[in-house]
């Protein structure tokens, strides 16, 4: 089920809805179901104590696409099953950590057991794009009057040696996200035929923008989500690579400046990205084009603002022929505290189920539906319990996309763990 509702309508995503019926009958006979938008679902399940505040466990059942020029191993929206893995598009992203939910809950409800307070599972169908129904689901909560004791999300994952010099696993608990902003950079010219070109073409005027937006573009500073991560790692670290932690763990300023150097994931932690996507302009090889654009889709850094980063693109940009225009934006979140009973919670199920990782506090770069839920609770983390390798990363959004079975059935330990332990 693409996230871009096509000509095949919103039935796949009513299958889906289906599906877990079928899947999940104790949830559906002992919840209470509530449909926000065509495409939320949101579940609440009654606890023993009504007027504590409740846990919302979330996730997304649609997928982004594939291109079909893609060599996937299975085809992408089969589900495979194959030697202990499940192929298949959202099998990371984000229908395995939805299944595991799901299993925890129903096996609980098979052993008559209730959770110290009320629990919400809320799954939105268009997480992709933007999130609508995750939106009002929270704006749903919030006018109710409804403050979320804690909200879990998609996000980190059991990671082996998450950076060059830090070994070992670690649970990857975003506790922060980067903010969304998508531009359309848009440019006129002379048209007519390519055999006397102008001095700046409009396909050159964009051309010439994009590339003045490299990636120093804004300036690298270390979030103290990113200080507590390198502390945690330098703990666990010994010789060299535990005074090169600790160093940067006491000087985020040293911190901003290596990260950048290394690029990647590790550059992305500590400044807004800037990335060209899309571009289009031009109807033939040999004919001018009057207009042309391009879309960029650039990830705010906590400490920063939507309105601050448009006003650094557009002067960079340094060209009043170039029109810039807000496509999408959200803020980026604030950071949730790890020295509270929410974190406490997160790592103590950690324990149960990779009792060998350590859980490391970070700052997500890409955005999640729990960005909705920031501006009234005030402990949002996003995490997803499940092992991905560096390569099963790479293949969300990409190709192959797959998970363990093995990983899964700790997934819902996880879960189950993180219910039954509820204060």
């Amino acid at each position: 089920m693409s996230a871009e509702l096509d000509a095949r309508g919103p039935e796949l995503f009513e299958d889906f809805a289906r599906l877990l019926a079928e899947l999940y009958p104790l949830v559906h006979e002992r919840l209470t179901l509530e449909r926000i938008t065509d495409f939320g679902l949101l579940f609440r399940w009654a606890g023993h104590e009504a007027s504590a505040q409740p846990v919302v466990l979330m996730a997304h059942y649609d997928v982004v696409p594939v291109d079909e020029s893609d060599d996937w191993t299975f085809p992408p929206f089969e589900g495979r099953i194959e030697d202990g893995w499940v192929f298949g598009r959202g099998a990371l992203d984000d229908k395995g950590p939805l299944a595991v939910v799901m299993d925890a809950v129903e096996n609980l409800l098979a052993e008559d057991f209730t959770p110290a307070r009320d629990v919400y599972l809320s799954f939105g169908g268009n997480e992709e794009i933007y999130g609508a129904a995750a939106q009002r689901i929270a704006a749903t909560l919030e006018d109710r009057g409804i403050v979320p004791w804690l909200v879990l999300d998609e996000g980190g994952a059991v990671v082996d040696a998450p950076l060059p010099f830090a070994l070992g696993d670690a649970a990857m608990v975003g506790v922060g996200e980067k903010g969304v902003l998508t531009l359309r950079l848009t440019a006129r010219g002379e048209g007519g035929h390519a055999s006397a070109p102008p001095p700046v073409t409009a396909v050159g005027r964009i051309a010439r923008a994009v590339d003045r937006l490299g990636p120093s573009t804004f300036p690298a500073r270390t979030p103290p989500a990113i200080t507590r991560m390198l502390s945690l790692f330098a703990n666990r670290a010994r010789g060299p690579e535990q005074t090169l932690l600790r160093t940067l763990a006491t000087f985020p300023w040293l911190t901003a400046r290596a990260f950048s150097r290394m690029g990647g994931e590790a550059a992305a932690l500590v400044r807004t990205t800037v990335a060209a996507t899309m571009q289009h302009g031009g109807t033939a090889a040999n004919v001018l084009p009057s207009q042309a654009s391009a879309v960029l889709n650039l990830r705010i850094a906590i400490g920063e603002t939507v309105e601050g980063t448009l006003r650094r693109v557009k002067r960079r940009i340094a060209d009043p022929l170039v029109e810039v225009t807000v496509v999408e934006a959200s803020e980026p979140s604030p950071e949730s505290p790890t020295d509270n009973a929410q974190f406490a919670l997160i790592v103590d199920a950690v324990k149960t189920s990779y009792p060998e990782a350590a859980t490391v506090p970070y700052v997500m770069m890409a955005a999640t539906d729990s960005r909705h839920f920031h501006r009234f609770s005030p402990a949002v983390y996003r995490f997803a319990p499940l092992e991905m390798s560096k390569a099963q990363r790479a293949s969300i959004h990409g190709v192959d996309e797959r998970v363990e079975i093995a990983s899964l059935e700790r997934g819902e330990r996880f879960q189950r763990a993180l219910l039954r332990r509820l204060p």
